[in-house]
C-alpha cells in the first residue's frame, strides 16, 4: 500500500530527510546494512521475550529502511547494485524478525504455533518472488495489502503486549496470504491479456533504463573517451602509412628505414 498508493507522499516527506543524512556523510549502504543488524538485534530481544525494547528496535529498523532510498537519490549513487542489495537485506531482515518470533513461541512453550511466524516468512518469500518474476516479464507488481512497511507495522503492534502477540501474527498471515492471492490474480489477468505491446514496450524501457544507469556511471565516461581516442590514433597511423606506401620512392624509403632498424 505505501509502496504503491502512497509512494509519492512518502518520497515527498523523506526526501528532505534523506539530503539532510547525505549531508552529513552518511551513505545509503550503510543504512542498509546497519539496518540489517537492527533487525538482528530486534530478533534477539523478541526471542527473549523483551517486547518493549524489541518494537523501539523494530522501528529503528524501519527507518533505516525508509531513507536508505531518499540518501541513494539525495547522493546520486542510486543503483541497480544498489537496489540489489537493499533487496536481499530486506529478505534476510524478514527472516531474522520470523525467526525471532518463532525462537520466542518455542521458549513460551507453544510449539504448534512456531509454524505461524514460518508460514509468513513463506507467503512473504513469495510475495517478492511474484513481483521479481513479474517485472522481470515486464508486468508491473507493485502495492497490496500488506506489504513490508505494513508488516512491520503490525507486527510492532503486535509487540506492545504478549497478550496480543499470537493473534495479531495469525491476522498477519491472512493478510499476507490474501495479498499474495491478489497479486497473483493481478499478474494472471496481465499475462492473460491479448494485447501485449505494453509488455513489450515495459521491457524496453527497463532495458534503456539499464543503459542510462551504465552509462550515468562515473567511470563508463572515462572508458569512454580512452575508447574513443584509441580508434581515432589507430586510424590516424593507418593513414599515414597508407599515404606513405602511396609512391614508390616512399615505399623505398620506408623500407629502407624498416631494415636499418636494430
Amino acid at each position: 500500500m505505501f509502496d504503491g498508493r502512497w509512494r509519492g507522499a512518502v518520497d515527498a516527506k523523506t526526501a528532505p530527510v534523506g539530503s539532510w543524512l547525505n549531508d552529513h556523510g552518511m551513505t545509503a549502504d550503510v543504512l542498509t546494512a546497519t539496518g540489517l543488524v537492527s533487525a538482528g538485534l530486534t530478533a534477539v530481544a523478541i526471542g527473549a521475550g523483551y517486547f518493549i525494547p524489541g518494537m523501539v528496535l523494530l522501528a529503528l529498523t524501519g527507518a533505516h529502511d525508509l531513507f536508505d532510498g531518499p540518501v541513494a537519490k539525495a547522493s546520486g549513487t542510486a543503483s541497480v547494485r544498489g537496489a540489489f542489495f537493499d533487496s536481499v537485506t530486506d529478505r534476510v531482515a524478514d527472516a531474522l524478525l520470523m525467526g525471532g518470533s518463532a525462537w520466542y513461541l518455542i521458549s513460551a512453550k507453544e510449539g504448534r504455533l512456531v509454524m505461524i511466524p514460518l508460514a509468513i516468512m513463506a507467503v512473504t518469500a513469495l510475495i517478492s518472488y511474484e513481483r521479481a518474476k513479474a517485472e522481470t516479464l515486464g508486468i508491473p507488481a507493485k502495492g497490496g495489502l500488506m506489504e513490508r512497511a505494513e508488516r512491520m507495522i503490525l507486527l510492532g503492534i503486535g509487540l506492545m503486549s504478549p497478550v496480543i502477540f499470537v493473534p495479531v501474527l495469525i491476522i498477519l498471515l491472512c493478510l499476507t496470504s490474501l495479498t499474495a492471492l491478489g497479486r497473483f490474480i493481478r499478474i494472471w489477468q496481465a499475462a492473460s491479456a491479448p494485447d501485449q505491446k505494453w509488455a513489450i514496450k515495459r521491457r524496453n524501457e527497463l532495458s534503456e533504463a539499464r543503459l542510462r544507469e551504465w552509462r550515468s556511471r562515473p567511470g563508463t565516461q572515462l572508458r569512454r573517451e580512452r575508447r574513443t581516442a584509441t580508434l581515432v590514433w589507430r586510424s590516424r597511423m593507418a593513414r599515414d602509412r597508407s599515404d606513405t606506401m602511396s609512391t614508390p620512392t616512399s615505399r623505398w624509403s620506408w623500407r629502407r628505414s624498416e631494415s636499418s632498424r636494430p
